[in-house]
């Protein structure tokens, strides 16, 4: 079941602002609790080279970005009207797992938004939780929903980066080295690229743009470059956190500092700011984590409604009650771990999957072969693919082997 998009151009100043807002959409839903933990986790592990798998990551990001945001824009269909349309039943899988991956992980993203208030105000994490909850849930009723979500991305993700920039400043990083190892890495973790690659653009992440794009109307050949340009935007203002991140972390490290394994991110400010730092490490938790909780609860909203119709007079509703639940688990759960676990795994299949629907369909489908398709877009397409796919498939081995 197709929903209908209008094609028409919006006005230039419309269309801008739609276009950058679908950009921090995807940005800041990569840039989450997860997020934190995870450059803090490689830059221990890398010091300085870890600039080059951030390298790497843009590379692989854009490769799988460029390619799904043309895909779905170009047709006018969401990811899962165009599995349907290649293979009928394909789409639906599709929205399964993204919907089943994005409920696993907005737990995550719950508790990180307990974890900062209490950071913060010193209150237990399950009250935390619901107050986030409840702010996330007001946020989705307070204005018409795409304005809301072009605006309060573009402030969240200004946010986390400005006050990043005061730790960095703070940690007194090796810059000289940081950057002549981003190029020339001491050494090299495959690992650490899948893991940041999966973490930046896996799941419902790889969709919220694009589908944010469709919502608006904006589709067709006549807006390619808007639509190319807000896709690398995205990755781009992830990537920039993420080294800016990635600096502050070794400014720590290379000091002989080792991160807290329960909280590495946590370290990293409280060591250079102190007090000040803790509690800006605070507000950058809840930003990261109240913007994946708006994410994930729109994009997986977006795989509902191409089920039923009828839903999406209700989008409020059912976007609330997508929020309530997951609140009400980690509550109830308290450390969700074997959910994100889960989660992960999930998620691991999910990108190199949908990719490869959206390489294939754009050979196949009638939409989609009337334009012309770069070949060089759709090699970096098979590759991330490629690298992708393998290393899901060893991380389901460990799982299963219990390593």
């Amino acid at each position: 079941m197709k929903l209908k998009n209008t094609n028409s151009l919006p006005s230039l100043p419309s269309l801008t602002g739609v276009s950058l807002g679908a950009a921090f959409l995807m940005a800041n839903s990569s840039i989450g609790p997860g997020f934190l933990t995870q450059t803090s986790v490689f830059t221990q592990q890398l010091a300085t080279s870890f600039g080059f798998v951030i390298v790497i990551s843009i590379l692989l990001d854009l490769g799988a970005q460029i390619n799904i945001w043309r895909c779905i824009t170009l047709s006018g269909m969401r990811a899962q009207e165009i599995a349907n349309e290649l293979i009928p039943g394909l789409g639906n899988l599709l929205s399964l797992l993204v919907i089943l991956g994005g409920f696993a992980f907005n737990i995550g993203n719950i508790a990180g938004c307990g974890l900062a208030l209490n950071i913060l105000t010193g209150i237990s994490f399950e009250h935390g939780a619901i107050i986030s909850g409840i702010i996330a849930i007001i946020i989705f009723w307070i204005q018409e929903i795409g304005k809301m979500l072009d605006v309060i991305t573009k402030y969240l993700g200004v946010i986390k980066i400005g006050l990043t920039l005061l730790i960095v400043y703070a940690a007194h990083p090796p810059i000289l080295d940081a950057v002549h190892h981003t190029f020339v890495p001491e050494k090299i973790s495959l690992l650490a690229i899948v893991t940041i690659v999966g973490g930046t653009i896996g799941g419902y992440i790889t969709f919220s743009g694009a589908h944010r794009l469709i919502d608006a109307g904006i589709s067709g050949p006549t807006n390619m470059p808007f639509v190319i340009k807000s896709a690398g935007t995205g990755i781009m203002i992830s990537s920039i956190m993420r080294y800016i991140l990635f600096l502050a972390a070794v400014g720590i490290v290379t000091k002989g500092i080792h991160l807290d394994q329960d909280n590495p991110a946590k370290t990293i400010f409280e060591t250079a700011g102190g007090r000040w730092g803790l509690f800006i490490f605070g507000i950058v938790l809840w930003s990261a984590a109240i913007s994946s909780v708006i994410g994930a609860s729109y994009t997986s909203f977006s795989f509902i409604k191409h089920l039923n119709l009828k839903v999406i007079h209700h989008e409020r509703t059912i976007i609330s009650c997508f929020i309530i639940f997951t609140t009400a688990l980690f509550v109830i759960i308290g450390k969700p771990k074997e959910l994100l676990m889960m989660a992960g795994l999930v998620n691991g299949f999910i990108l190199p999957f949908a990719l490869a629907i959206m390489l294939i369909a754009s050979r196949k489908l009638p939409i989609l072969k009337q334009y012309t398709y770069p070949i060089w877009i759709q090699l970096s397409g098979w590759l991330v693919v490629l690298v992708m796919g393998t290393m899901s498939v060893f991380a389901v081995i460990e799982k299963i082997n219990g390593k």
